[in-house]
């Protein structure tokens, strides 16, 4: 994928599960939500698989394993295997691995995710800083993490042990709403030492590396519901990002988004996996996409036109990143998402 900074989204005559070999899908947001599945999700998937895509499944969450979150994805009605999931934890002990020796102990912070990880790449597990670890290692443990926990890990960080992290998201969706996430975690553990740990998750590229290590994709396409995480990680790596609507992003931040945070494609929910991709085309001092049109004016975008939601809004995304560019900050988009009923 070209590196140039992205002013619209891009179009494909061929269906997205057909131009791409694999898809590495986020989960919460994408696939299910507060543990049951979107909708359109189960019979997108089943769809794309048949054709032929391999469909990976790639989290932050350090906690659950994946036999675990595969068995959770199976039982929503999408047979998955532990080998199609990558996790944060295996990117982070991947990390670890190369940097000391194999059996080394490392302290760990965080849930079974991480200790099954590090098992895996022939590392021990411990539990206190006393145990002469030569590596630390925090990821998310769950609200019942104890609080000793961080101490624990600061008093390695302390001594100069080094210290990495399966990720740093802030904040993370639980059923009851949003809660801290492993990026709180870390803070906790930056205020008490004043370290910076090395961080293996989404946007990082050692997600990346490690997704494409397990997959063997050729020509993925990442699917996710956040600018931050998702989509720029799919940037950084270098690949193509279908972003779909059925999560954290909306409208206005997806009209706002900086270069390093704009997809390839944007699309409702998961069902934009099976089709072609409108492209948008510019227009004289605009662009039109399907029955819209949009420009920048001075401090505004003006839409005209009618059709479907998801044409005006990939029209507008190629307005207001055009703008962007030319340094215009301020646009009045709230008439215009109105309009389009987002």
């Amino acid at each position: 994928m070209s590196q140039s900074v992205r002013t619209r989204p891009e179009g494909s005559g061929r269906a997205l599960n057909e131009a791409y070999d694999t898809a590495l899908l986020d989960l919460d947001g994408v696939v299910y939500a507060g543990g049951s599945a979107i909708a359109h999700a189960v019979e997108s998937l089943a769809s794309a698989r048949a054709g032929g895509m391999h469909l990976a499944y790639v989290t932050n969450n350090a906690l659950r394993t994946p036999d675990v979150v595969a068995t959770h994805l199976t039982e929503l009605g999408i047979p998955t295997g532990a080998d199609d999931v990558i996790t944060s934890a295996q990117a982070v002990a991947r990390l670890i691995s190369e940097q000391v020796p194999t059996g080394a102990r490392v302290l760990v912070i965080g849930g079974e995710g991480l200790r099954v990880a590090l098992r895996e790449r022939g590392l021990e597990p411990v539990e206190s800083a006393d145990d002469d670890p030569v590596a630390v290692v925090q990821g998310y443990g769950g609200p019942e993490l104890p609080w000793g926990r961080f101490a624990e890990a600061s008093y390695a960080v302390a001594r100069g042990v080094p210290w990495f992290a399966s990720n740093t998201d802030l904040t993370i969706p639980s059923g009851r709403g949003i809660a801290p996430g492993n990026g709180a975690a870390v803070e906790v553990v930056r205020i008490a030492t004043g370290a910076e740990p090395q961080v293996a998750g989404k946007p990082l590229p050692p997600m990346h590396r490690e997704t494409i290590l397990r997959t063997g994709a050729r020509r993925p396409l990442v699917v996710g519901d956040r600018l931050d995480t998702d989509i720029e990680g799919a940037i950084n790596g270098g690949v193509d990002s279908l972003l779909v609507l059925t999560g954290v992003t909306d409208g206005a931040q997806l009209l706002a988004a900086p270069p390093r945070h704009r997809p390839t494609y944007v699309d409702a929910d998961l069902r934009g996996l099976l089709t072609g991709q409108p492209e948008v085309v510019a227009d004289g001092e605009g662009f039109r996409c399907g029955g819209w049109t949009a420009r920048a004016g001075a401090e505004r975008l003006e839409l005209d036109g009618e059709g479907g939601t998801l044409d005006g809004l990939r029209v507008l995304c190629a307005a207001a990143w055009t703008a962007a560019g030319e340094g215009v900050c301020e646009l009045e988009t709230g008439k215009a998402l109105a309009r389009l009923g987002l």
